[in-house]
């Protein structure tokens, strides 16, 4: 059942992708403010009984909506493990972000890609030079490819195999939720919000994708250049602040063969080349080098594009075997 959901998921989605300023985006921001201001108190550990709280609240509800269901009809607990990924898993809910900037690029049109992507990562790209700009580009793009899509799939795929559904799938997309929400406001500095809830939730959200980045970066190097890759992966992990993010990208940028990280990449700041509200750990603010490869390009693009969809090839027959070999054993 979990390689039928994840299939129809990807279809539906690709057919009909969830707007923009959604009902459901909209009612996750409610729902971490309403939490934050109801079980924080300023102190630390106050900061975990907010992200518990956040992040396991919605999982318990779909567990218990899908065990209901489920008792009820199969074709039920189905129908609800697909509501559940077109909401969690989806290449459309940034790759329109993608498109725009790919599209502004080949018509020459650089200061829309730097409008776009300072839409899109909420960071000062306005200085950026044309390299820095479509490194910028593949970076957040593979980033979001493996939070929005391998990593909840890796889950959703471990929570189905123990009975829970879809409750992996919903712990996962939370956890990245609040990680990416709680930066976002501390250093966009438009409310007080206490520090620790960021630390906490980045905390937790990097042992949950500790090992769906790994498995994502193995993806990468078996579907493209799988020596370059690994070698990439072993020398080159070190350049991000961030270890599972920096796994991912080396990985990539090794299978793809372009020059990610960069030395001469601007620093975290709050000036009018800085990244005021970049998220940790999506920039290689270390400057200690650039990986092996070309500098990025616009065929890069592209490069990365089928990268990422050969990866999703490759796990989804990978699911496939694995639900055959259950069924037949």
């Amino acid at each position: 059942m979990s390689f039928l959901a994840v299939l129809l998921a990807l279809i539906v989605e690709q057919l009909r992708p969830l707007p923009q300023g959604n009902p459901v985006h909209e009612a996750l921001i409610d729902w971490a403010r309403w939490t934050a201001r109801n079980f924080d108190a300023g102190r630390e550990h106050h900061a975990w009984v907010v992200w518990a709280v956040t992040v396991f609240t919605p999982a318990l509800l779909a567990w218990g909506a899908f065990a209901l269901l489920h008792q009820q009809s199969l074709l039920l607990a189905l129908g609800f493990n697909l509501l559940i990924l077109y909401l969690t898993l989806g290449f459309r809910q940034f790759s329109h972000y993608f498109t725009d900037i790919r599209d502004a690029l080949e018509q020459g049109d650089e200061d829309r890609a730097r409008r776009v992507l300072q839409e899109w990562r909420h960071l000062d790209a306005s200085e950026l030079p044309r390299t820095e700009l479509l490194r910028h580009v593949i970076e957040h793009a593979l980033l979001a490819a493996h939070r929005h899509v391998f990593g909840v799939f890796f889950w959703f795929v471990l929570g189905s195999a123990l009975g829970l559904g879809p409750v992996g799938a919903v712990v996962y997309r939370m956890s990245e939720f609040c990680a990416r929400y709680w930066a976002f406001k501390i250093r966009a500095q438009t409310a007080p919000v206490n520090g620790a809830l960021m630390l906490r939730s980045q905390a937790a959200f990097s042992v949950l994708d500790h090992v769906p980045a790994r498995l994502t970066a193995a993806g990468f190097a078996v579907v493209g250049n799988f020596e370059e890759a690994v070698d990439c992966w072993r020398q080159c992990a070190g350049l991000w602040k961030q270890s599972n993010d920096g796994i991912l990208l080396s990985a990539a940028a090794g299978a793809c063969g372009v020059s990610l990280g960069g030395a001469d990449a601007p620093t975290l700041g709050s000036g009018a080349a800085g990244y005021a509200v970049a998220l940790p750990g999506e920039l290689p603010v270390d400057g200690q080098g650039s990986t092996p490869g070309a500098p990025p390009a616009l065929s890069h693009l592209r490069t990365v594009v089928g990268l990422v969809w050969r990866s999703m090839v490759l796990w989804m027959m990978l699911l496939a075997l694995l639900s055959l070999a259950n069924r037949l054993g």
